[in-house]
């Protein structure tokens, strides 16, 4: 499936959606943990998908159903008004993250998944240039 198909080209199943531990996101994982991030740290608010702690990095890579993606985003057929109402919420608590996170002195990084199955290895190069500084 190309990714520039219409809404009325594409058919949604919520079976479709994949899960984690994709290819993209293993090869992440594992570069990103050789710069000393670690995958899903559970003390820091917001649960990122990768934190540096000690660099006060926070990395979220959203799902293009689950957050909105203003590109791959479909809403459901059935039950919409419930699927749109659950996505906006996720947009306000991710803006939520982002700004407290930010005060608690984290740079915050937020990668579509799309971006994560295209290029990984620009997402790596961005991280490891803010490990860095």
């Amino acid at each position: 499936m190309t990714d520039f198909l219409t809404n009325s080209q594409r058919s949604f199943n919520m079976s479709k959606i994949r899960s984690r531990n994709t290819v993209p996101e293993l090869k992440l994982r594992r570069a990103l943990r050789k710069l000393g991030f670690i995958y899903q740290p559970k003390h820091i608010f917001g649960k990122p998908d990768f934190a540096n702690k000690k660099s006060k990095i926070a990395v979220f890579i959203d799902g293009c159903f689950w957050h909105g993606c203003p590109y791959h985003y479909i809403t459901p057929k059935t039950n919409s008004a419930f699927w749109s109402q659950k996505i906006k919420k996720n947009i306000a608590r991710d803006r939520k993250v982002g700004k407290t996170l930010k005060k608690e002195g984290y740079k915050v990084f937020r990668y579509w998944e799309h971006t994560v199955e295209r290029n990984p290895d620009k997402i790596l190069l961005t991280l490891s240039h803010a490990v860095q500084k």
